[in-house]
């Protein structure tokens, strides 16, 4: 959705989509605005609790099965398991990305994971075609003035034409870019801490190869899951990065990682979103 800073300022009831890498400061900003006027959809959280609910149950109770105490258990039918997935905390959909690599190392094979990535590129698309549909109910259902839209780290991956049109037609797009010390940062933080990502699959391919020449490996299945997620990270990020711009430039805005990280409240953020329009 494209405007002026004035048709902006003057819109009652704002929708705003946050694009970016994970990391750089959207579920941050989102919590800085008032949560009694901004409601907060979290793509992640969409996906995990409606998308993917059944797939990550099922992954957690098959890790369960193989303990023989927790087994008898759930076929008994003594215990149930639930996943506590949260807005702050979305570790189950992660788990159920995984990693690839070895399996003593809790790494999936190739198939599984190529599985599971596609399982969630389908979820996510799901998720933001759903984002019409919460702009009304947070307004008529539950009295929230505004919406933003918090969407995954991969959303600038799915090429779907109709996840473009859902959110160029209802929300302002804002692409949070981050400089390359922020980018830096990123990229130590997957370094010092490696979590599952998605992947587009023909970059995954072409990465996988490029790693196990590197590495001197004869398979995916010796792959030590981590190291392959700290080696591709800066990868995906420049793979991403571009992307991200595109949309921006297409449907949206760029706004500063660095002056998002200085907001401090609504009358920040909407100053900070009209100068980006202006």
């Amino acid at each position: 959705m494209k405007m002026t800073r004035k048709e902006f300022l003057d819109w009652p009831n704002k929708a705003i989509t946050l694009l970016g890498m994970s990391g750089v400061g959207k579920t941050t900003l989102a919590n800085k605005l008032p949560k009694s006027q901004w409601f907060h959809y979290s793509g992640d959280y969409r996906i995990g609790t409606k998308y993917l609910a059944e797939p990550i149950l099922d992954n957690i109770k098959q890790q369960a099965m193989q303990v023989g105490f927790l087994r008898d258990l759930l076929r008994s039918d003594s215990i149930y398991i639930a996943s506590n997935i949260t807005v702050h905390n979305l570790t189950p959909v992660a788990t159920f990305l995984g990693k690839i690599g070895r399996a003593d190392l809790d790494g999936l094979s190739v198939a599984e994971f190529k599985h599971r990535q596609r399982l969630h590129r389908e979820a996510e698309i799901g998720a933001m075609k759903d984002v019409a549909q919460f702009i009304e109910k947070a307004k008529e259902l539950y009295g929230y003035e505004h919406f933003i839209n918090d969407a995954g780290g991969s959303i600038c991956e799915l090429d779907d034409p109709e996840v473009l049109t859902v959110l160029a037609n209802h929300t302002l797009i804002l692409y949070i870019k981050a400089d390359p010390v922020m980018e830096q940062t990123m990229i130590q933080r997957a370094i010092d801490h490696p979590k599952p990502m998605y992947y587009q699959e023909e970059f995954l391919d072409e990465q996988l190869a490029l790693y196990l020449r590197e590495a001197g490996l004869a398979g995916a299945d010796e792959i030590a899951p981590d190291e392959f997620v700290r080696w591709v990270f800066p990868r995906l990020l420049a793979h991403r990065r571009p992307r991200y711009q595109a949309l921006a430039d297409a449907h949206g805005y760029t706004i500063d990682a660095r002056a998002v990280g200085a907001i401090d409240g609504e009358a920040d953020f909407l100053a900070l979103v009209g100068a980006a329009l202006d």
